[in-house]
C-alpha cells in the first residue's frame, strides 16, 4: 500500500489461509500498490482485525464515474490460521467508514483522516459525515457518481429508512481544490425520479431535508454547535457554518489532475 503519509499497511497474511472462497477471490484480485491509506484501525493485542479506508487510484482510470474510495476489512482467526478479507468501493469516505463500522470497527477509531488530505469546509459537513458514518443500515445506496473534472464532485443517491418525509436522500460532495477543502450537503426528494432530475439539470439549490426546519431543527443545530465547539478547541483554521449554510452556494471548484481528488 502506498506510504505517502508515512502510514504503510501490511495485511500480514503470509502465514494464513483464506477461510472461504470469497476471501480467496478477494485477495487474488487485490492490488495494494494502487491504494493510499486515508485512515485505519487495528485491534489489539493480537491484531485479529484490521479496518482501512483508502483511495484507489486504479478507479480513476477505469469506468467514468466509478467510486474511488475503498473500504477494506480483514478478520484473522489466529487459532485456525485463517483470514477473511472483504472490500467495498464507495463514492465518499463517510460511506466507506459506515461500511466498516457495520463490520465491527468502532466509529471513533476510523473517523480520523490522516493529515494532508482535503479538510471539511464547515461544521455542517462534519455533522453530515458523522451522521452517515454512524447510520448503520439506515441508508440504502441506490447509485453514486464521482467526477474529477468540472464540477469536481461526488454524489450518492440513497433511500433513508428513517425518513418520515422525502425518503430519497442525495449526499452531494463538492471540492474546492484551490483551498484543499470539500463541502458535503444532504438533499431530500419524494422519489428517485425527482432526485435524478435535480442531478441532471441542477436548476435550483439542493432541497434540504424537512427535519432541518421542523421541530427537530433545534436538535440538528445543537449537534452542529457541539461540533463547532470541539473544532474550535482544536484551533481549526477552517470557517464555521450554521445549518443555514445549506442555502449558501459552495465555492466553485478548480479543475486539477485526478490524483488531487482526495489527496
Amino acid at each position: 500500500m502506498n506510504d505517502r503519509f508515512g502510514f504503510a499497511f501490511d495485511f500480514d497474511l503470509d502465514e494464513l489461509a483464506p477461510a472461504d472462497a470469497a476471501s480467496e477471490e478477494a485477495v487474488e484480485r487485490f492490488w495494494s500498490g494502487d491504494l493510499t491509506a486515508l485512515s485505519q484501525h487495528h485491534t489489539t493485542p493480537n491484531g485479529s482485525h484490521s479496518f482501512v479506508v483508502a483511495h484507489d487510484q486504479s478507479a480513476t482510470w477505469g469506468v467514468p464515474g466509478a467510486a474511488q474510495v475503498m473500504a477494506i476489512a480483514v478478520a484473522r482467526d489466529l487459532t485456525r490460521f485463517t483470514y477473511t478479507l472483504e472490500t467495498s468501493h464507495h463514492a465518499t469516505v463517510s460511506f466507506a467508514q459506515a461500511w466498516l463500522v457495520e463490520r465491527g470497527c468502532p466509529p471513533e477509531k476510523i473517523a480520523k483522516i490522516h493529515d494532508g488530505v482535503m479538510e471539511p469546509t464547515d461544521d455542517l459537513t462534519v455533522w453530515v459525515e458523522r451522521q452517515i458514518r454512524e447510520s448503520g443500515t439506515r441508508y440504502e445506496v441506490l447509485d453514486s457518481h464521482t467526477s474529477d473534472s468540472d464540477p469536481c464532485e461526488t454524489w450518492t443517491l440513497t433511500h433513508d429508512s428513517s425518513a418520515a418525509q422525502a425518503p430519497i436522500r442525495v449526499f452531494h460532495e463538492e471540492w474546492d481544490n484551490a483551498a484543499s477543502t470539500y463541502m458535503m450537503r444532504e438533499g431530500a426528494f419524494a422519489d428517485v425520479g425527482a432526485a435524478r432530475a435535480w442531478l441532471d439539470d441542477r436548476s435550483g439549490p439542493l432541497p434540504e431535508p424537512p427535519e432541518y426546519s421542523d421541530h427537530n431543527g433545534a436538535v440538528v443545530r445543537a449537534r452542529i454547535a457541539r461540533i463547532a465547539l470541539a473544532r474550535s478547541a482544536g484551533a481549526s483554521a477552517t470557517p464555521k457554518a450554521s445549518l443555514d449554510a445549506t442555502r449558501t452556494p459552495p465555492v466553485g471548484p478548480v479543475q486539477r489532475p485526478v490524483q488531487g481528488r482526495l489527496l
